[in-house]
């Protein structure tokens, strides 16, 4: 029989499986806090349970764990980029940053992604795997063990598309938010999606309270055709209506990422367009200057030129931030250091 992946399963599920073993509805709590709290690698380690149901566990589930492979911490602002190994051999990213808030931790959801976007790193090799609700976790308690300092919140803005990963994501988030695991609220969790409206309306049905952050990049469809697959599917139109569902359900303000790409997308007319879509929306813009992999070709305008692109928006009646970029010194930017470990002669 194969085992299951228990720390995947959220506490309810959890109480049904033991639940089928026999097992009074108390015992789910007490292995749930060890995974989630006490964060244990073994059930040998579940000291308050009788030998014989530890034996009962680890012969139907496993306890998942992933590995730091690398590990670069920046010199500029102390921003930690992790490559971690994971249980089968892939690797994925994760970026621990700290602010005066607190300690942010960008994960991944997938095992490379299939969205193909022009400007990203993540999508060069393709997608390979989803990722689970235990492996997104692990991404957060490995990064908890390894710098000894909490993780106040999370960024669904790494390799992947997360609600390509919908249900496991979901289940992620469940987990994470649980009083009985880590605890922490929704309202400290962002999560990043170029755009798969279905996905968007599913979402706001649930009223997660999360952050919810559009991957747009362009203020018209020819635009972000180019370097956005997904805009073929769903228009900027259908996309800009489930965002505007998504506000009426839950209230929350999205936020749309930009990467200005020099002679791309960064004109004053581009900026007229883009505010004009996002006219009446409360939105709010993250500029991001874009990351210049050498596979895209794309390029950056100088510093003066997001400015002005940003003081434009202003004066059109957006808000609008430029990102401050942390870990510039260690290629913080996902995908870049997975994409260096798979191109590195391997040892024979």
């Amino acid at each position: 029989m194969e085992k299951q992946d228990i720390k995947s399963l959220p506490l309810s599920v959890l109480e049904q499986e033991l639940g089928k073993m026999g097992l009074a509805r108390f015992r789910a709590g007490q292995v749930y806090r060890w995974l989630h709290q006490k964060r244990v690698s073994t059930f040998a380690e579940m000291t308050d349970l009788s030998a014989a149901l530890r034996g009962q566990l680890d012969e139907k589930y496993y306890i998942n764990a992933i590995q730091v492979k690398k590990k670069l911490v920046s010199r500029l602002d102390g921003t930690v980029k992790y490559l971690y190994e994971l249980q089968d051999g892939n690797c994925v990213e994760a970026v621990l940053m700290h602010y005066h808030h607190g300690n942010s931790l960008c994960i991944s959801s997938q095992v490379g992604c299939r969205m193909g976007c022009k400007f990203c790193a993540s999508t060069l090799a393709g997608y390979v795997r989803d990722l689970t609700p235990s492996e997104m976790l692990d991404e957060v308690y490995t990064a908890q063990r390894d710098s000894g300092s909490r993780v106040d919140g999370v960024v669904l803005m790494g390799i992947g598309e997360p609600l390509d990963n919908f249900d496991n994501v979901m289940d992620f988030l469940e987990i994470l938010s649980s009083p009985q695991g880590l605890n922490l609220s929704l309202r400290h969790v962002s999560l990043s999606t170029c755009g798969l409206v279905e996905r968007i309306y599913e979402l706001a049905q649930r009223r997660l309270q999360l952050t919810l952050s559009i991957s747009l990049h362009a203020p018209n469809d020819e635009i972000r055709s180019q370097s956005m697959p997904i805009n073929r599917k769903y228009d900027m139109e259908s996309l800009l209506a489930a965002c505007r569902d998504y506000f009426a359900v839950t209230g929350r303000r999205i936020s749309f990422e930009y990467a200005l790409i020099s002679g791309v997308n960064d004109s004053p007319a581009c900026a007229r367009q883009l505010a004009e879509r996002l006219r009446g929306m409360g939105a709010h813009v993250n500029l991001i200057p874009v990351n210049e992999v050498r596979e895209t070709g794309y390029r950056r305008g100088s510093r003066a030129q997001i400015q002005a692109f940003q003081r434009l928006l202003g004066q059109l009646g957006v808000n609008a931030t430029i990102r401050r970029e942390l870990g510039a010194d260690i290629s913080a930017a996902c995908g870049q250091l997975r994409r260096q470990e798979a191109a590195a002669p391997k040892d024979n």
